[in-house]
């Protein structure tokens, strides 16, 4: 049988233009690696609570375009995301805002956590490292007690060997606001990820199980134009070399307790504490009520062969690598490349499915 697209991986990305061009009459194949479709948004029930089985995945976007497209799949149940970091057994209040200031300092106006801030900046014109660049944002308490550890447990290196670039901005809010996102749609599907990509693959020929780079030519015969959303070094054998990311692993229990802490996400910002953060997911549901709870602690990790890629490591040489690879793809006709791991980028989930949406109008 003859397709239109062949779509690898089964994903936001390759699930969104699936039923793009499922809707205007092309016909898909969808194969996947894995043996699920969801890609990284994969969830699975666990005695009523929906497990984010790769980490917490919120939705949020301002673009309404999105919002209506991803509601028009699954019912939005809404959650506003109100990390807290855990420092030395003291919890503070994610984004930096007034309540966080407070439990630092003891300031109860915006004018004296401003004034704090700026006595404690150290100013660099031209910041060479995340250290330099942290203080000269947001001043030595700040960076010590929330980012420091924090940053370090994630990249796998000391702040001052990491590129100024991977912290661009710290917003801080000088309101009693503890909302993280500044999006307008905020929300978690119903029943979770994993029903909403199946409700866009609805139609759809999928299989999962199915390792495309094992049997290229078996599967590229099948179609005319193939979509991939694997990682783009591996497409081509690593020719140029790794690109580079950072992983993580996860340890999941189920504990037979009501509530463990409180709180969907808890960060642990000390450098000492080996998980970066505990996942408690029955609160991603406020209002489920069931007698235990579900919670995951998930740690750093240095990518290798065989695990999975989370954040691209976009310093000077992957970016000069990034750039070999894509001269290469830009000269394939038959495949187009697409969502994170082909575009080499984070990316939101908003963000991937905009891309999906962008790259089925111009093939339509």
């Amino acid at each position: 049988m003859k397709y239109d697209f062949l779509i690898v991986g089964a994903g936001l990305f390759g699930a969104v233009f699936a039923r793009q061009m499922k809707d205007c009459g092309k016909k898909c194949l969808v194969i996947e690696k894995r043996g699920h479709v969801g890609g990284n948004c994969y969830t699975r029930d666990e005695g009523g609570i929906t497990v984010h089985e790769y980490g917490a995945h919120i939705f949020h976007t301002s673009d309404k375009r999105v919002w209506e497209y991803v509601n028009a799949f699954a019912e939005f149940q809404p959650f506003i995301n109100c990390p807290l970091a855990n420092y030395r057994g003291k919890l503070y209040h994610l984004p930096f805002n007034m309540n966080t200031f407070y439990a630092l300092w003891g300031v109860n106006t915006p004018q004296k956590a401003k004034d704090k801030i700026a006595a404690q900046i150290e100013p660099c014109a031209q910041p060479k490292n995340v250290r330099e660049q942290a203080l000269s944002l947001v001043g030595r308490d700040i960076y010590k007690t929330l980012i420091e550890g924090y940053t370090e447990k994630q990249w796998g290196r000391s702040a001052d060997k990491l590129p100024a670039e991977i912290i661009k901005r710290l917003p801080l809010r000088f309101t009693f606001d503890n909302n993280y996102f500044d999006d307008l749609y905020q929300g978690i599907p119903v029943g979770g990820y994993t029903a909403l990509i199946q409700n866009l693959l609805d139609g759809t020929e999928v299989c999962t199980d199915t390792d495309y780079l094992e049997n290229r030519e078996k599967y590229d015969a099948l179609a005319d134009r193939v979509v991939y959303t694997g990682a783009l070094d591996e497409f081509f054998g690593y020719c140029k070399g790794y690109l580079e990311y950072r992983s993580l692993r996860f340890e999941t229990q189920r504990l037979e307790e009501e509530n463990f802490q409180g709180n969907a996400v808890v960060n642990y910002t000390e450098r000492s504490v080996s998980y970066t953060r505990i996942i408690e997911h029955k609160h991603f549901q406020p209002s489920l009520c069931v007698p235990h709870t579900v919670i995951t602690r998930e740690y750093p990790a240095a990518w290798e062969a065989g695990k999975e890629r989370f954040y691209p490591v976009n310093d000077a040489a992957n970016t000069v690598r990034y750039a070999e690879y894509r001269r290469l793809a830009e000269g394939q006709s038959k495949v187009i490349f697409g969502g994170r791991l082909g575009l080499y980028r984070y990316l939101d989930m908003d963000d991937v499915v905009a891309e999906a949406l962008n790259l089925a109008e111009k093939l339509k």
